[in-house]
């Protein structure tokens, strides 16, 4: 088959690779479409030591299920496999399973003609649904779980709140648009031009340059950081009301400091948010195809064979898009 291989940091080369063999319980896909996420482009930086060259990565994908009795059946996937067993997956929160792997990691990932997965973390997806729609799931899927942990941590609900969303990538695009669809008043911080003419047109939020303007302080009851790096937290914290809500998803910097004084005197809830639940993905696969997320007009189409370049051009600030996804046909 063909396959996007990462071979080392800033290099993936497409070539031929071995056809997947399907262990245990595993089963096979045709890949259809596949995004390239943002922790995609944290490894072809070589920042992942979790991730080891040579690898095929991806873990946004649709593909369509070969041999066996649904042979033919479109689907997508949760990428975390989770053991089923531990509490956390009892719960049914199986995206904090602490025996948990994950396509595009500890296996071969999406961008491949062929991918195998265990079946246990297949999802249906309609026969209709267009490949790039549904090759969104999984980072709306992230969107989904982080604004409802932020929605039942909200004093008063939603569509009263005033938002801001920073960072304008698929996360807090996908985000924005998410909020905007429940009568959220949403703002958008973004330092990329193209991307930021691309929020204010397909999710109707008021998007600045927050390095030209930045955010009133204590403005807005919920405040999103969507990008999770050292001079984005503090900006965000700062820009939450007294009792409102500061959502983490984003996780670009290991580490960095928050002003814990103004949490605590300020009664803000911070909340973490990591990726979404088995539930959460069928949830947003019917959102998605339902328009809950708008037309996705934005999304940039390209041939798996032209990878590399769509790395290189989301690299270098070039793709005016949030998501880029690639076909395999």
């Amino acid at each position: 088959m063909k396959a996007l291989v990462y071979t080392e940091p800033n290099q993936l080369i497409y070539r031929e690779e071995p056809d997947p063999v399907p262990g245990n319980g595993d089963a096979l896909l045709r890949i259809e479409a596949v995004g390239i996420c943002g922790s995609d482009m944290h490894a072809y930086h070589g920042h992942d030591p979790r991730r080891k060259p040579p690898l095929i990565l991806g873990h946004e994908f649709v593909g369509t299920l070969v041999g066996g009795s649904r042979a033919g059946q479109r689907v997508t996937g949760n990428p975390l496999i989770h053991c089923g067993r531990c509490d956390f997956c009892v719960q049914g929160r199986n995206n904090l399973c602490n025996d948990r792997g994950m396509v595009g990691m500890t296996r071969p990932g999406a961008f491949a003609e062929f991918m195998a997965i265990p079946e246990r973390c297949l999802i249906p997806v309609p026969q209709d649904m267009p490949a790039a729609a549904a090759a969104l799931t999984e980072p709306a899927a992230t969107a989904l779980h982080g604004v409802a942990l932020a929605q039942r941590a909200l004093f008063r609900p939603l569509a009263e709140a005033r938002a801001l969303v920073v960072g304008g990538g698929a996360i807090g695009l996908l985000t924005a648009l998410l909020l905007r669809s429940q009568g959220c008043r949403v703002s958008l911080a973004e330092t990329n031009p193209l991307r930021r003419a691309s929020a204010g047109r397909h999710a109707g939020c008021t998007a600045f340059d927050p390095r030209e303007t930045a955010p009133a302080p204590g403005a807005y009851e919920l405040v999103v950081d969507a990008v999770g790096g050292k001079l984005t937290r503090p900006a965000a914290l700062a820009a939450v009301q007294p009792g409102g809500v500061m959502l983490h998803i984003g996780l670009q910097d290991w580490a960095s400091e928050i002003d814990m004084r103004r949490l605590t005197l300020d009664e803000i809830t911070l909340i973490g948010a990591y990726t979404y639940t088995s539930a959460d993905l069928r949830a947003t696969v019917e959102a998605l195809h339902r328009g809950v997320f708008g037309d996705l007009s934005w999304i940039e189409q390209r041939e798996l064979g032209a990878g590399a370049q769509a790395f290189s051009d989301l690299d270098g600030g070039r793709a005016a898009s949030a998501k880029i996804v690639l076909r395999t046909h």
